[in-house]
């Protein structure tokens, strides 16, 4: 449900809580920053000195004002918040900013309880402010450029450095919440106001902690406007940085790729990153397709493009014969034309052939994007001719591209010039190193495929049947997950018995080890009788098993194992995963994560989208396998684990998948606090 946060970026009154005469604290900031919006909103400074700052007068206190403040910024220390957050309640303020760290999650809980029973909500504590362009509410410390991207961020200075990289491209801020410890709101919360708010043309995230990911995800997912995360989590001291900054508790970046994967989220690992795919994803056009064309008037960053474009698994096409003719009639003949197109030093004598070949090639219907690198902006530095004539090419360029609605990406090293400049106020994404403006190209194309659907966990189900072996097969073969025939035994002729039932060869299973082919529990190809007696003596011999399980031998050799699991994310919940199967499963780690409950779609996309999907092919002369048997069955688990909140993971180890359908062979579940079991 999403909360009203008016109050909080559109306050009609405002009162900064601690202000100082001292231009080194946070609170003369806060002041300054107030008062310059007092023509916008009624601003009152409140602080222990009494007098005047900044043109206002300092009251002793909230209680005193002839109005509710609708939005109270505490700039107090850690042990005065709760008192401010009381005197801020009881003077009827709907939104407090909370800048004071360290406050503890206890304290935390009891001032939140506070704030929504008075029907308020919190920003932070331990963050930078908040900010809203349109308003001309600027609380947040530094000086921040407007413009059409809103940020919610858990740190301030990412917020800040982020602010100075949009200057840099000419773009800024609409709104800016700095959530901090998201004590009360979340960046789930600011995602749903920004999603709403007609300034926020693109969205910028940085987060630690997402609480609610799905939630997260399915709010991205309905922005109906790009969305950019940047965040943490890749190595364990990425988590215990988080931990330290914000108290987060990081998820597993895989469990943050499936989601966003599901939401048409771009994640990307840097705040200059995070500013390239704003920049690249605020621009009008979008491909229809992965098709590029490059163009440029040398052939070396061509080349490297071409290079860049293909490790994104992106189209090079050769120009059709078409194409390529319109291009040499007004190129030299040491020109290239099929793709990459290399202008030869045509623009030295003439700029323009830069905005005829790139309209050429964005008319042409060949391709579906143009990347141009090229030396462009460099000729305006060498005379003010070549600089006015660079700035008319730069207007060609932008017309052609909105004209045919195919999306220009442009690279220069010269990306301040004035050309690049009008380019970029022209609404074309201009690049100063090659390698972003190919990013830009691929954020793009990914930005065209719909998101998918973020999986609704189901409601709850009563506990699986139980976590022993026996018991996790019986619960998983309900569920849909087909396996082979088998029996229990617990002694040798018990276990001679079930093979006879079975017939033989037989596979031969001691209970009660997790890890059973690790231990050497497992024995496969038991031909009959005296091997099984054998095997079962072995067994006991070095395992002393509570039990054993006959299987059917499966036909191995005829098909490729996978590995069918599923765990949870403290705040993404269950999640699946496919990849290589059987012995090499941590040697390869050749695995596809999914948010649980899996669709069939799904898990079969992940299939394919791994390292080894050609085995799934058919390989050396082998039949292809049974695709669609293994996603059936990777869904079935994934539901398993979806409803039932006890289970911390669930797997099957090997998943034969054969031309014929798929089965499983082992299984797993480790329940939540519960013994580990076989």
């Amino acid at each position: 449900m999403s909360r009203d946060l008016r109050p909080l970026f559109e306050p009609r009154s405002v009162a900064i809580v601690g202000v100082s005469a001292d231009p080194g604290k946070w609170g003369y900031w806060f002041a300054r920053d107030a008062a310059r919006g007092a023509h916008r909103r009624s601003v009152h400074l409140i602080g222990r000195s009494g007098g005047e700052l900044h043109g206002l007068p300092v009251l002793p206190s909230l209680a005193g004002l002839p109005e509710a403040p609708e939005l109270v910024v505490l700039s107090v220390p850690a042990a005065g918040l709760e008192a401010a957050v009381d005197e801020s309640l009881a003077a009827g303020a709907k939104a407090i900013v909370a800048i004071a760290a360290g406050v503890g999650h206890e304290r935390e809980r009891a001032i939140v309880a506070r704030v929504r029973a008075a029907g308020a909500v919190l920003l932070g504590p331990n963050c930078l402010g908040v900010f809203d362009a349109a308003g001309e509410l600027d609380l947040a410390s530094n000086p921040l450029p407007s413009g059409p991207v809103g940020l919610v961020s858990q740190s301030g200075n990412i917020a800040l450095e982020t602010g100075l990289l949009l200057a840099d491209v000419g773009l800024g801020f609409s709104r800016l919440a700095s959530i901090g410890n998201q004590a009360d709101l979340d960046v789930t919360d600011v995602l749903r106001d920004l999603a709403a708010h007609d300034g926020t043309k693109a969205i910028g995230v940085y987060c630690e902690d997402f609480r609610d990911g799905r939630a997260f995800a399915e709010a991205a997912r309905t922005a109906g406007k790009p969305v950019v995360l940047l965040t943490v989590g890749q190595t364990e001291a990425s988590t215990r940085a988080a931990r330290s900054h914000t108290g987060a508790l990081t998820s597993s970046l895989d469990a943050v790729d499936a989601a966003c994967r599901a939401a048409g989220v771009h994640r990307v690992e840097t705040p200059r990153r995070l500013v390239e795919t704003l920049q690249a994803l605020l621009a009008a056009e979008r491909p229809c397709g992965r098709r590029v064309a490059v163009v440029g008037d040398g052939g070396g960053y061509g080349a490297v493009a071409c290079d860049l474009l293909g490790a994104h698994d992106l189209e090079l096409p050769v120009l059709s014969d078409d194409v390529q003719d319109a291009l040499r009639s007004s190129l030299p003949p040491t020109a290239a034309t099929a793709n990459p197109v290399d202008l030869a030093g045509a623009g030295e004598q003439d700029a323009f052939s830069f905005s005829r070949t790139t309209r050429t090639l964005l008319e042409s219907g060949d391709v579906d994007a143009v990347l141009f690198t090229a030396y462009f902006g460099g000729y305006s530095s060498l005379s003010d001719e070549l600089r006015d004539r660079e700035l008319a090419v730069a207007g060609e360029l932008a017309r052609a591209a909105h004209e045919t609605g195919v999306p220009l990406v442009v690279h220069t090293m010269y990306w301040d010039a004035p050309p690049a400049r009008a380019l970029r106020d022209a609404g074309i994404a201009v690049y100063r190193a090659i390698e972003s403006a190919v990013d830009a190209v691929a954020a793009l194309v990914d930005d065209v495929q719909p998101p998918s659907a973020v999986a609704t966990l189901p409601d709850a189900a009563p506990p699986v049947a139980g976590v022993a072996y026996a018991e996790a097969r019986a619960s998983l073969a309900a569920a849909g997950v087909p396996f082979g025939a088998a029996r229990p035994a617990s002694a040798r002729d018990g276990a001679v018995a079930a093979a006879a039932e079975l017939g033989y060869p037989v596979v031969l299973k001691a209970l009660g080890t997790l890890h059973k082919s690790d231990a050497g529990g497992v024995v496969v190809g038991i031909a009959g009788p005296e091997e099984l007696r054998a095997a079962v003596a072995d067994l006991r011999r070095r395992l002393d098993p509570p039990g054993y399980s006959v299987e059917r031998m499966a036909p191995v050799g005829d098909g490729v194992e996978l590995i069918v699991g599923a765990g949870r994310d403290p705040r993404f919940g269950p999640v699946a995963a496919v990849g290589l199967g059987g012995i090499y499963t941590e040697i390869f780690g050749d695995v596809a994560v999914g948010l649980a409950p899996l669709d069939v779609a799904e898990a079969e996309r992940m299939l394919f989208s791994l390292r080894g999907a050609a085995l799934l092919a058919g390989a050396r002369g082998r039949p292809a396998c049974d695709v669609r048997a293994a996603a059936e069955a990777a869904v079935a688990l994934s539901r398993v684990a979806a409803a039932y909140p006890r289970i911390a993971e669930i797997e099957v180890n090997p998943l034969l998948v054969t031309a014929e359908g798929a089965v499983a062979l082992d299984a797993r579940v480790i329940e939540i606090d519960a013994e580990d079991a076989g």
